[in-house]
């Protein structure tokens, strides 16, 4: 019980020396952001980091040009004006709309360029631009078979309708869902709210007018019925962190210049529509266009899993040392270090790498982060791996290799760690398969993994299943690979074991 609460006690430690450290850095990237230095970082790098969540035709979504994705629509078109009026380059990152606010603030992108309203609570963390497209309202989107079953807003109650998480049409029906009766569901991804609509997981998707009436445009399956949720309109705009004047005056005056032009109109929109309907036609949404796409993925899951776990074995073998070791100081750090990784979220280890510790570290790049977040998580269960692989050694043979004259690190490396991973070999196996699959977890910063390029790919073609049957043969094909080959191994080292 004393050991319990001495473990506990440490992980309270632990927890509370991480949130005393947040509001330090949180401070000093305030700090830093309200002293005007972004038009500064633009001009010296010479390339304007905007970001977005390409998933939004008209206004940011993928086309696949020769194998390659690129990144089209009218909030691309805009964010090239920019750049180009500021005599700089474009880098786009594409991220989850909901990682947005929290990228600009903690300074990994320079603008948000992505169908953003400047709400009242959004003005509270970052500065607008003024408003560059302004829709007048929303739409639920429906299947065509339910056209006469809704009608009207009121015809929604008690019925399950999905939304973009963090926009502003989710905020909506959150608002008035007592009102309503409107049961809220809410996605990361509009391709995968689409997906839930089209199996019968949601009733309507609410999305803003534009977005609405091009999906229903180039999906002759769906149609639209208006919303009448009270939610002020106010349009689209730059959103910029807070303090950067300069920057905000510059983005203004390149859209009085294209609202002066009426390029929106004239230009933006329909080059828009014109690279949907490619994308929508059969002869261009066919999978084995996007060979590349689901090759880059794969490559970069191999890349992430194999540093990964890399990472992982040494910290696993270290840990596991520490925790067995008879200093009291390192067991303690050892027990912190595996119970606070195994207790926490994946997911929110990956984003507290990249937006957190990436404050304090400068220009780490997303694929660093993830690998780095996933390989100290690994670390953790291989290190507990690791101790009981050590623990089913028999006390015996270590006391024979010392009285043998071997040192304490000789009986490890060839007494019990050769026996050990034989014992523990399945368990690291079925980390290394895991860890595989967990590298989807990072397409949440915006890393080109498998399930990212998944998602371009269904956000490309209009087609929600059909690219995640193929990313799940994929990962079946690869587990299926690695379990073959650590199973040779297994019966390698039995063999070698049995003869022995």
């Amino acid at each position: 019980m004393k050991k319990l609460i001495k473990i506990m006690t440490a992980l309270l430690l632990l927890a509370g020396l991480f949130t005393a450290a947040i509001p330090a850095v949180d401070a000093a990237s305030s700090k830093k952001m309200a002293s005007g230095t972004v038009m500064k970082k633009i001009k010296k790098s010479g390339k304007l980091v905007v970001g977005m969540s390409a998933d939004y035709p008209p206004l940011e979504f993928t086309k696949n040009v020769n194998g390659r994705n690129k990144y089209v629509g009218v909030d691309v078109e805009l964010a090239k004006q920019i750049a180009k009026d500021l005599g700089v380059k474009l880098e786009i990152k594409n991220m989850d709309f909901d990682s947005l606010l929290v990228a600009l603030e903690t300074g990994k992108i320079d603008v948000i360029i992505s169908g953003m309203t400047p709400t009242a609570e959004r003005k509270k963390s970052i500065d607008f631009s003024k408003i560059y497209y302004a829709e007048k309202s929303d739409y639920f989107v429906i299947s065509k078979t339910n056209k006469a079953k809704y009608t009207s807003t009121a015809s929604f109650k008690g019925k399950t309708v999905g939304a973009q998480t963090g926009s502003l049409q989710y905020t909506s029906l959150k608002k008035n869902a007592a009102k309503s009766g409107i049961k809220v569901k809410g996605l990361a991804k509009i391709s995968n709210l689409l997906m839930a609509l089209k199996s019968g997981k949601v009733d309507a998707v609410l999305l803003g007018e534009l977005n609405a009436k091009t999906y229903a445009t180039n999906d002759t399956s769906l149609s639209l019925v208006k919303s009448s949720l009270s939610q002020a309109q106010m349009g689209n705009a730059v959103g910029v962190a807070k303090g950067q004047g300069d920057l905000v005056k510059a983005i203004n005056k390149t859209i009085n210049n294209c609202q002066k032009q009426d390029l929106f109109n004239k230009k933006y929109i329909p080059a828009a529509a014109k690279a949907m309907k490619q994308a929508s036609s059969k002869t261009n949404n066919s999978m084995s266009k996007y060979a590349s796409y689901f090759a880059t993925g794969l490559g970069y899951t191999m890349i992430i899993t194999i540093c990964s776990i890399t990472i992982g074995l040494v910290l696993g073998v270290i840990f596991a040392l520490m925790r067995l070791s008879k200093n009291k100081l390192l067991h303690a750090i050892a027990v912190c270090y595996i119970e606070f990784l195994r207790g926490t979220p994946q997911m929110v280890q990956i984003m507290f790498v990249y937006f957190g510790v990436g404050m304090l570290i400068k220009n780490m790049p997303a694929l660093a982060a993830g690998i780095i977040a996933i390989g100290l998580n690994s670390g953790a269960y291989v290190a507990e791996d690791i101790r009981s692989g050590i623990n089913s050694v028999a006390k015996g043979q270590t006391e024979a290799a010392r009285s043998l004259g071997l040192s304490q690190a000789k009986t490890y490396r060839y007494i019990v760690f050769p026996q050990a991973l034989k014992n523990i070999w399945p368990a690291l196996g079925n980390e290394f398969i895991t860890l595989t699959k967990d590298s989807s977890l990072v397409s949440v910063i915006g890393v080109g993994e498998l399930m990212y390029e998944t998602g371009l790919v269904q956000t490309a073609t209009y087609r929600g299943v059909m690219p995640l049957f193929i990313t799940m043969c994929i990962y079946f094909v690869v587990t299926f690979i690695l379990t073959r080959l650590l199973n040779y191994f297994e019966r390698r080292m039995n063999l070698t074991s049995s003869r022995a």
